[in-house]
């Protein structure tokens, strides 16, 4: 019998760890009834190692053979080891552990090193306290080229790099799960997050994978279906930045002794003569790819633990840097849907997860004259213009929807001007003195603007925005984002 068969045979007949769950396991699964081949594979760490050790590990496997000897393949590699060590593990040292794997039986090892790291972000996020490492960064990957060439930037010299041999570690946020996605199109689903995990294993990185599944439908996704309910159009990204994803991996860098979290977004924070009291947002040095609109409602607190490698770079830079360091994500597209939709119809996706289903009503005009039908007010935001069904002598635009009434409001572009804007539940990082451009769009146009009577930093319940010139109005429940020159000074949702 060859070396390479008796290393699987080995761990087929005296699998380690088989049927055995440590005291105070964190666990992880992969698989289960679309391939037929489900493991359970659960670590314990040492409370008292600053390093995170694994002091016991096992697993439990049901299927085919292949998957038992990956799962004891898994256990053999990271027990005893430390946490950051298990954490570059990945299905091709799970295939070397049991001497090379067929392409048939290369899906155990896939399924495996799911699991594992299911159970080591479970232990990271749960209970993991190392001690801190000077230059430690945590690097967000969503196994895309921008991501990727952030981590790439991290892991060479200052300002981005590592400081005393200390490693940048990956991370990837497990966001949605739904079987009607197309996976290859999300940036946050378990088809991206096991891409993200080779990228980072192939930069030498660790990297560790967080089921967020569960506060991201709370706190993004249940919002934004009930908005729709209410007729308003929510910007999910900015609630997810905000509130949801970035202050989870920031809370995981500070469990993993990094002092930083890296980010492949296009942003800047403000430095020199940019730069007061507290750490502001500014815009990237690509305006075409500046997503400081989608991070507007970042504390002060968590930008000073941020960095933005990006934020100088434009996007050719960008993928050029990722071709000459043989990244395979170097050419890749953009996504440019939201993670959740993933190739989803808007429609079907309301549908689906809110219950909103197609419901006739009128198209209307300003004077509530019948011009069409459409099939559900809650489809249709203020100022679109493309597929209303509607035949008249000039184009028609969105003006209002009603979605208790259920009729959509049509006219001409004129009807959409508006010289004021007014934002609810506004935060002001800054006195309102000095604002002077306003964007109500990801990357829409910047509308010079100011506030009247210069309102206080702080929190207000509304404020009014007065235009220099007059601008389409945008839908209800679009975040407003308010600038002074090219740094984030205050957000609202508009009224």
């Amino acid at each position: 019998m060859s070396v390479t068969a008796q290393a699987l045979v080995n761990h087929l007949e005296r699998p380690a760890g088989h049927r055995h769950t440590p005291d105070g396991a964190h666990t992880g699964a992969a698989g289960g009834a679309a391939c037929g081949d489900l493991i359970r594979l659960s670590i314990a760490l040492d409370p008292d190692d600053g390093h995170g050790r694994i002091s016991d590990a096992g697993f439990d496997a049901s299927g085919c053979g292949a998957t038992v000897a990956a799962g004891s393949a898994a256990v053999s590699l990271v027990r005893g080891a430390a946490l950051l060590d298990a954490a570059r593990v990945g299905a091709e040292a799970i295939a070397l552990e049991l001497g090379g794997l067929s392409a048939a039986k290369r899906h155990a090892a896939e399924l495996a090193a799911d699991a594992l790291h299911r159970a080591l972000g479970a232990a990271a996020r749960e209970g993991a306290q190392l001690t801190p490492t000077a230059g430690r960064t945590l690097v967000a990957m969503s196994g895309g080229v921008d991501s990727a060439v952030a981590a790439l930037l991290v892991g060479q010299d200052p300002p981005f790099g590592r400081t005393g041999g200390a490693p940048a570690v990956g991370v990837t946020l497990e966001l949605w799960s739904d079987p009607e996605n197309d996976g290859d199109l999300s940036c946050c689903s378990a088809q991206a997050v096991r891409g993200a995990r080779a990228l980072a294993h192939r930069l030498g990185m660790p990297h560790l994978s967080i089921d967020l599944r569960a506060e991201f439908r709370a706190g993004v996704v249940d919002g934004w279906l009930s908005d729709h309910a209410r007729g308003l159009t929510p910007n999910p990204c900015v609630r997810c930045n905000g509130n949801v994803r970035l202050d989870a991996m920031l809370d995981l860098a500070e469990r993993l002794g990094a002092a930083t979290l890296a980010t492949g977004h296009y942003a800047r924070v403000a430095e020199g003569p940019h730069a007061g009291a507290t750490p502001l947002l500014r815009t990237a040095a690509d305006e075409r790819k500046d997503q400081s609109y989608v991070l507007c409602a970042l504390a002060p607190q968590s930008l000073a633990r941020l960095r933005f490698p990006l934020g100088e770079l434009r996007k050719p830079q960008v993928r050029a840097l990722a071709e000459r360091a043989g990244l395979p994500v170097a050419r890749r597209r953009d996504s440019q849907d939201l993670c959740f939709l993933a190739g989803t119809r808007h429609g079907d996706f309301l549908e689906r997860h809110a219950g909103l289903s197609r419901r006739p009503g009128p198209i209307v005009d300003e004077g509530g004259a019948a011009l069409g039908t459409h099939d559900g007010a809650h489809s249709y935001t203020v100022g679109q213009r493309r597929g209303l069904g509607v035949s008249a002598p000039q184009p028609l635009y969105v003006l209002a929807t009603d979605a208790r009434a259920n009729t959509v409001t049509v006219g001409p572009r004129r009807a959409l001007l508006a010289d004021t804007v007014r934002v609810e539940g506004a935060t002001l990082r800054r006195d309102g003195g000095c604002v002077d451009g306003l964007r109500v769009r990801a990357h829409g146009r910047l509308h010079a603007c100011r506030l009247p009577d210069a309102p206080a930093a702080g929190g207000h319940a509304s404020l009014e925005v007065v235009l220099e010139e007059p601008a389409e109005r945008t839908a209800p429940g679009q975040v407003a984002c308010l600038y002074s020159d090219d740094v984030v000074v205050g957000y609202g949702t508009i009224a």
